[in-house]
């Protein structure tokens, strides 16, 4: 696996491990809903996904791994967007979902790119 592509992976593990394992934590005292039983939900599933896409990646380090994970995340960053404009009371829990999502997406083309 490529350094950029092992950067990821280790990043959306990490992620995903504090995601999973420490949501209020994650969420940040009470400022993206660390206090919503909602949101905890919420970043304990998106925890599970990005382990979930990290295993994946380990294991088969290929360009169209990393493609259809951007693809994964640039789907979840617009679910995020669409959320932001629905629902007032998450809109920053669901923008910042949308900024990582959006990261994570650019880093997987680029590193697809590199392969």
């Amino acid at each position: 696996m490529r350094r950029s592509a092992e950067a990821l992976c280790a990043v959306r593990a990490a992620y995903g491990l504090a995601l999973l394992a420490w949501p209020r934590r994650a969420l940040g005292s009470g400022r993206l809903g660390a206090n919503d039983p909602g949101a905890v939900a919420f970043a304990r599933v998106l925890g599970a996904r990005q382990l979930a896409e990290a295993v994946v990646l380990a294991r088969r380090p290929e360009r169209r791994v990393l493609l259809l994970g951007a693809a994964v995340d640039a789907a979840h960053g617009l679910s995020m967007v669409a959320w932001s404009l629905l629902s007032p009371r998450r809109r920053r829990l669901a923008a910042a979902s949308a900024a990582s999502a959006a990261a994570l997406a650019a880093w997987g083309v680029q590193s697809a790119g590199r392969h």
